[in-house]
């Protein structure tokens, strides 16, 4: 059975650093950047990207459609 391994994309521009993504991420893979976008929001970013399932979580919750989620799977 292959393992589906995730990965997102945030659209800097687009996220305001709302935090609504960081506490549904189950796997811990979401922080806030020390760096501000051009309004100055701090954005989200993969703070750990290995553990990463593509649960799509993160982005339902984005009230700005700022993260797309991608999923791949790996051989087992």
């Amino acid at each position: 059975m292959a393992k589906v391994k995730g990965a997102i994309v945030v659209d800097i521009e687009k996220c305001k650093g709302c935090d609504l993504c960081i506490p549904v991420c189950a796997e811990n893979v979401i922080s806030m950047s020390k760096e501000v976008n051009r309004k100055g929001y701090h954005y989200a970013y993969m703070s750990n990207p290995d553990e990463c399932t593509g649960c799509t979580n993160c982005a339902i919750v984005c009230p700005d459609r700022a993260i797309s989620v991608y999923r791949i799977k790996v051989p087992a």
